[in-house]
């Protein structure tokens, strides 16, 4: 019970750490709410005033003192709706300002993360985290702060006032008040877990959105949007039965505190009427009574019916707090230097490795490998052999669980990522192009370059050949990624933004194994220029593309198990050349 307290207690803390900044709207916010209960205290009273004073003298005096009071409560309300302009306007920008703050911090979390992060979470899951989560946030922290100010101010000076009126009716009045409070406190540590159980099923409703969404390709192929539609009714009934738990709660609580305030509103009815009956009070104090009784049970039926919408936001801060406060598996040393290439070796030394959510089983085990500057060394083996993890470790994607891995005898745990990945040029098999030009997606390789700068690594990349046949040539929109390009246009886009960058190291995964013949040889031609005098790592299952590789590593089980080039590989005759042969079935 402790421990949630003080983490309730730390994520207020957290949350109250973004009204920095917006100091002076919140202060103004909070003086115009205080003038918003200042007049509407103010009222009853003056009512009360007219009541036994004025109205009960000189009728002939009435009308004098009546212009003065239009012309001051003319004023008073003049005010109040300013102030009440102004929080609703500048206090909703207020909020909207520290939701926008909290996305962007939520997002740039999202980039800071390790790639198993994402290997732990759904996209759909990430996205409900950025967008539903925070939908709340923007009313809390707008309403927050003005009903609580509003509420303590109304309530306290109505029961100071009604205090005043009648100290009988007033301690009644406070007996049901504490039952309310009481109340307030048990129905919102019941509605907590709904809530937060609200916010796990939406999530899990846009992770299979998201997942249907991007295969719907396969979908179509398949003929299974029946077996889609019934994957998304289950997560959607799933969501729905959560809402509809939440709202049984809500109800209930919303009837109870309804029910108690009646009970409230009657009891001060009947009372007041037995004590007026007893001439222990004054009608037209039981009238200024009533006032304020709907002055001080209305803002407590805002600040209980508020704690709903502070509970959902909570809820969804919560889960914003574990992502910003999740540090990355791969992370940056104190002080890490930039990573410094002169010539481009790589070493890998006794290097072993296993993915965070299965540590018990290695995908590379003391792997030793050296790449000399400007050379290319092709890895081939079985699928789930550790080629493509054994890149993946290069530009710490991952960190290795022993050994080292050098770029120029510096160790890349030690240097900035940034550096290091600046220095490496990848060029995978499902080339990823965000929606947008051409142009845009090849000056993705080094953001801020040259018209001239592109068009040069679009033809060195072979894009000209098509981009300049279509109608806005290099403006022309790819689609969402890329599908009104072929995977062979596609893939010269990719390479056209590692010309662009020109890194000093390349990795090439499996980067023409999914085209054409066609395709493959002019994506082949351009993939040769990119890697001429650059230290180069290529995966490859079409061993064709590899043959005038420097060296061929041939790896199983995450180790290398045999090393050489094309011919000495073929005239070993151990694992390389059984692989030609089930390819080409010869040797040669």
């Amino acid at each position: 019970m402790m421990g949630a307290r003080q983490g309730t207690r730390s994520l207020l803390m957290r949350f109250l750490s973004y009204y920095a900044g917006q100091t002076h709207l919140f202060v103004a916010d909070l003086l115009c709410a205080l003038t918003i209960a200042g007049v509407d205290l103010a009222f009853p009273q003056i009512l009360r005033s007219l009541t036994h004073g004025l109205f009960a003298g000189d009728a002939s005096a009435i009308k004098p003192v009546l212009v003065y009071l239009l012309a001051g409560l003319a004023g008073m309300y003049a005010l109040r709706f300013a102030c009440r302009y102004f929080v609703i306007f500048w206090g909703h920008v207020m909020g909207a300002r520290m939701e926008s703050r909290m996305r962007q911090d939520l997002f740039d979390a999202y980039e800071r993360m390790s790639l198993s992060y994402f290997d732990r979470n759904k996209t759909g899951d990430l996205m409900s985290r950025l967008v539903n989560d925070l939908f709340d946030i923007s009313e809390v922290a707008h309403h927050g702060p003005e009903f609580v100010l509003i509420g303590i101010v109304e309530i306290v000076g109505s029961f100071v006032i009604l205090g005043h009126i009648s100290p009988q009716l007033t301690a009644v009045m406070g007996v049901m008040l504490a039952v309310v409070v009481a109340y307030n406190a048990y129905a919102n540590w019941r509605m907590r877990a709904v809530y937060a159980e609200s916010r796990m099923r939406i999530a899990g409703v846009n992770a299979r959105l998201e997942d249907a969404l991007a295969g719907v390709r396969v979908t179509k192929g398949f003929a299974a949007e029946d077996l889609e539609r019934s994957k998304f009714a289950e997560s959607n009934g799933a969501y729905l039965d959560s809402k509809t738990r939440m709202y049984r709660a809500m109800g209930r609580y919303q009837a109870a505190i309804a029910a108690l305030m009646g009970a409230l509103c009657t009891v001060i009815v009947v009372g007041g009427g037995w004590l007026v009956a007893e001439g222990r009070l004054q009608a037209a104090d039981l009238a200024t009574f009533a006032l304020y009784i709907s002055l001080f049970t209305s803002p407590i039926e805002n600040i209980l019916n508020f704690t709903e919408t502070f509970q959902k936001a909570l809820a969804g801060f919560a889960r914003f707090a574990e992502v910003v406060g999740t540090v990355p598996d791969v992370r940056d040393a104190p002080g890490a230097p930039d990573l410094r290439v002169s010539k481009g070796s790589i070493s890998y030394r006794d290097v072993c490795f296993s993915y965070p959510d299965e540590p018990d089983a290695p995908v590379i085990r003391d792997l030793t490998l050296d790449v000399a500057p400007g050379r290319t060394v092709a890895l081939v083996g079985p699928s789930g052999g550790g080629k493509s993890t054994t890149c993946a470790l290069l530009p710490r994607f991952y960190d290795v669980d022993g050994g080292a891995i050098l770029i120029d005898g510096q160790d890349v745990r030690s240097v900035t990522q940034r550096s290091l990945r600046e220095a490496i040029g990848l060029v995978q098999q499902d080339v990823y192009l965000f929606d947008g030009t051409i142009a845009e997606n090849i000056a993705y390789g080094r953001p801020g370059a040259t018209q001239v700068e592109i068009a040069a690594a679009g033809r060195r990349a072979r894009v000209d050949e098509f981009a300049l046949a279509m109608p806005d040539g290099y403006d022309t929109q790819v689609g969402e990624r890329g599908t009104r390009l072929s995977g062979g246009q596609k893939q010269r886009i990719a390479i056209a933004r590692v010309f662009l960058k020109n890194p000093a190291i390349l990795i090439l995964d499996e980067a023409t194994s999914a085209l054409d013949n066609e395709s493959e040889q002019a994506v082949q031609e351009s993939l040769a220029e990119l890697a001429h005098g650059r230290t180069t790592m290529v995966i490859a299952h079409r061993l064709s593309t590899i043959r005038d590789a420097d060296e061929i590593v041939t790896m199983e089980g995450g180790r290398v198990v045999e090393r050489g080039t094309h011919a000495d590989l073929l005239a070993r005759g151990g694992t390389y050349a059984r692989y030609y042969r089930m390819q080409f079935g010869h040797d040669g």
